[in-house]
């Protein structure tokens, strides 16, 4: 007996994992391990390589199949993945922010006060859609070159997804609007405290230098995001069908079902609605007024979601038990796209890890990238700055831990080629910002993703064309700004 043909199957976000994972473990074989001596910068007070330091491990070995005893082996990648980091970031961090969201927003789901203030706000403002998706598109730009947001895009993914789809939108628009926006904001950003201001303090810039070619760079990109959405967003509108996750998008349907039925919207959905706009408003203040992060973000959903339950459940809304029902089936909806944050993680440990005076494969593609530039034409080394960045970011997608592992290096490069140390930051941050928007190996992409449901594959393969409309965009303003000595 033979299996009936079926339709053809991209493979699971997992499969694609276990493999890159694989990859770099056989290249843990091949590549050797290497490692920077590090010292401590009195005037800065923070660790900083030391110029000719590099050199190759001597007792390194390439990954086992399995380790023992808290070591690092293949299959161990998933385990040591998930438990990395601290609460500050991935992997654990960035898990249970994801986790304890989804529940809270379960809770709010749940109570249905979204859905009828959804249906209430379509009947009464059918013509305020032109211009929704730019002011969302700007305010989130302008949170991601202000104050760094990329984690708490996730959240607002699931705060947005639901209008989005009422309105006639799908997933990826809320992706587009949401996660995208802030990465063109933290790639172009004039001040972003965890990408700018790191590496021009390592490259030992004043902070905030350049700011007028920046301000000018983030209109242009921000613009750029705001009509390729926009586009996007009408062609789905006018035809669904065209959407990318249309067949999977069962939500998406029963959504547009709902707006046809006449909206009741309740004194109970205004006071639910009401404490939930409250409630981000004070997520908003907490990450500009008090540099909130994962740790803050998380507890304040939390909160959010049991203060909502407790006003069900006194309007006789819910029951207590269903309070309890729909935090946890929030948190379950979310937990693969948690899954999936922590094993990716595991692709960074597999190498090494990500300290500079610790030996690892990273280490050594990072050295002998710096000798490769050091040997090619100004502006030529410029750009290939700015590609370098790009590729190394799918190992490091971390903005603070790629400028401190990489500036070091680059910063004395660009004095040894000519180049005003201005220029390797812009080539720093344009890499590292940009290709978080697709690299599988980032946790909030893969956080909005899962949230939205729309599958890493089916995300490639769209946004690949924007990705390279934003780098050739990129390389023009890193030419330019070598052909004005940009400092």
């Amino acid at each position: 007996m033979t299996l009936p043909k079926t339709q053809r199957e991209m493979p699971d976000a997992f499969i694609i994992l276990f493999f890159v994972v694989l990859f770099a473990a056989l290249i843990t074989h091949i590549v050797p391990a290497g490692f920077f001596e590090v010292a401590l910068n009195p005037d800065t007070n923070k660790k900083e390589l030391v110029a000719g330091s590099f050199q190759f491990a001597t007792d390194y070995v390439g990954v086992p199949l399995f380790a023992e005893h808290g070591e690092v082996g293949f299959l161990n990648f998933a385990f040591e993945g998930m438990v990395s980091g601290s609460k500050w970031g991935s992997a654990i961090g960035v898990m249970m922010f994801i986790i304890l969201t989804g529940g809270a927003f379960g809770i709010i789901m749940q109570t249905k006060a979204v859905d009828n203030g959804i249906l209430a706000l379509i009947d009464k403002t059918k013509n305020f859609e032109l211009a929704f998706i730019p002011i969302l598109f700007i305010l989130f730009s302008a949170g991601g070159a202000i104050f760094g947001m990329g984690e708490e895009a996730i959240a607002f993914c699931i705060v947005l997804l639901p209008l989005m789809r009422a309105i006639g939108y799908d997933g990826i628009t809320t992706v587009l609007v949401t996660y995208v926006a802030t990465q063109i904001g933290f790639a172009a950003s004039w001040m972003n405290p965890f990408s700018v201001a790191i590496a021009q303090g390592i490259a030992d810039l004043p902070l905030m230098s350049g700011l007028e070619f920046r301000v000018v760079m983030w209109c242009i990109f921000t613009s750029i995001g705001i009509i390729f959405t926009m586009r996007y967003a009408q062609k789905i509108k006018q035809t669904p069908e065209l959407s990318p996750v249309y067949s999977a998008d069962e939500s998406a349907t029963e959504l547009s079902n709902k707006s046809s039925i006449k909206p009741q919207f309740t004194l109970t959905d205004a006071l639910i609605l009401s404490t939930f706009m409250l409630g981000i408003v004070w997520v908003i203040w907490g990450v500009i007024a008090r540099g909130y992060y994962i740790p803050e973000l998380a507890s304040q959903f939390f909160t959010l979601g049991c203060v909502i339950g407790l006003i069900a459940v006194v309007c006789k809304r819910l029951r207590v038990n269903q309070v309890a029902d729909s935090f946890k089936k929030g948190a379950q909806e979310l937990l693969p796209a948690a899954m999936i944050v922590g094993m990716a993680k595991g692709i960074v440990i597999i190498l090494g890890g990500d300290q500079a005076d610790t030996p690892s494969v990273l280490n050594t593609l990072l050295f002998y990238t710096g000798q490769f530039l050091g040997q090619l034409p100004e502006t030529v080394s410029a750009v290939f700055m700015y590609l370098f960045q790009s590729v190394f970011n799918f190992f490091i997608a971390s903005g603070s831990g790629q400028a401190a592992l990489t500036m070091p290096i680059m910063a004395p490069l660009a004095d040894i080629l000519g180049l005003p140390r201005q220029i390797a930051v812009l080539a720093f941050q344009l890499g590292d910002g940009f290709t978080n928007i697709i690299i599988p190996t980032s946790a909030s992409l893969i956080g909005c993703l899962g949230v939205t449901k729309v599958d890493w594959l089916v995300w490639a393969k769209f946004i690949w064309r924007f990705m390279l409309l934003l780098a050739t965009v990129s390389i023009a303003f890193i030419v330019f700004a070598v052909a004005i000595n940009f400092s």
